[in-house]
């Protein structure tokens, strides 16, 4: 026997390193996962902003409301755009914008423009109503006076 200290490591010992090692890599592939959702969580919630706040009827000074739009192709579309007090009918497609056609813009119902309530609050009222009738439960019906 000798007195020189041995080299060799108990198995335990090589074990525990090992398995730190893994925890480690775990914590680590964790940490990256958390930051990655939280910047796709940031990203999702500056886009319902934007959404809400609806920069397309700010555009150009508040003069441009998009009134309607369809599809008629692949990437074509047909769009009704309404600047001031007249409409324009727009060919979208191809990277061309092309004029259609123009003509003035229909005087809105006087509820519209000095309503106090809201266009959903309207539409409540509507579906409601609508509900109603359709299911027998009152309101006016077509036919009766």
């Amino acid at each position: 026997m000798s007195n020189t200290p041995s080299t060799e490591t108990p198995a335990g010992i090589d074990a525990l390193a090992v398995g730190g090692d893994a925890l480690v890599g775990m914590a680590t592939l964790g940490k990256t996962a958390a930051a990655l959702a939280l910047v796709i969580a940031i990203i999702l919630i500056c886009t319902a902003l934007l959404k809400r706040w609806n920069p397309q009827q700010r555009a150009a000074g508040g003069h441009l409301r998009v009134v309607g739009s369809a599809a008629v192709g692949a990437r074509e579309r047909v769009v009704i755009v309404e600047i001031e007090d007249t409409w324009l009918v727009l060919g979208v497609g191809g990277g061309q914008v092309n004029k259609l056609h123009e003509r003035q813009a229909p005087a809105r119902p006087a509820e519209v423009t000095t309503g106090t309530q809201t266009a959903d609050e309207r539409f409540a009222v509507r579906f409601a109503r609508a509900l109603k009738q359709n299911a027998g439960l009152g309101g006016s019906r077509r036919g009766e006076s």
